[in-house]
């Protein structure tokens, strides 16, 4: 195990696996905004036209445009890859269900929480949630390979 002096060293935002308790929990709050979706479709090359046509949009079950789901989902693994666990984090996988629409102009919140430990394959199973308001736009679970002192 490394002493307190080393692990001041470790990148921002890292809970190394020893570290972490049942419970946890991290988040972030983000705007989504037109520029978010325009990039997001450049990146994906997913261009659907409920995403970035107004008045395609309109006339969809949804009455207006809205986000892409995994634009909401990259948000739930800023949370992971930035605070918990943190940087050194392996995705091992995702299960996700979109409960309502995203807008543009929305306000996401991003949250995760640790659900269960194995401290020997250094797995976490974390419990992940997005919401608007009071309104929860997706849920799931990831399974994500911690970093770990002992492997520094």
């Amino acid at each position: 195990m490394l002493d307190a002096a080393l692990n001041d060293n470790l990148p921002r935002g890292t809970i190394c696996i020893e570290d972490l308790e049942i419970g946890m929990t991290r988040y972030l709050r983000k705007e989504i905004t037109d520029r978010d979706i325009a990039l997001f479709a450049e990146v994906s090359t997913d261009h659907n036209p409920v995403h970035l046509d107004d008045a395609y949009a309109r006339d969809t079950i949804f009455a207006g445009r809205i986000a892409h789901g995994m634009l909401t989902a990259g948000l739930i693994s800023a949370v992971i890859g930035e605070q918990l666990p943190g940087h050194g984090s392996v995705y091992l996988g995702q299960s996700l269900k979109f409960m309502a629409p995203v807008r543009p102009g929305d306000t996401v919140l991003a949250e995760v929480t640790v659900r269960e430990i194995d401290h020997g394959r250094r797995r976490v199973t974390l419990d992940c949630r997005c919401a608007v308001g009071d309104t929860t736009v997706l849920k799931g679970e990831a399974l994500v390979l911690a970093p770990s002192r002992k492997f520094d």
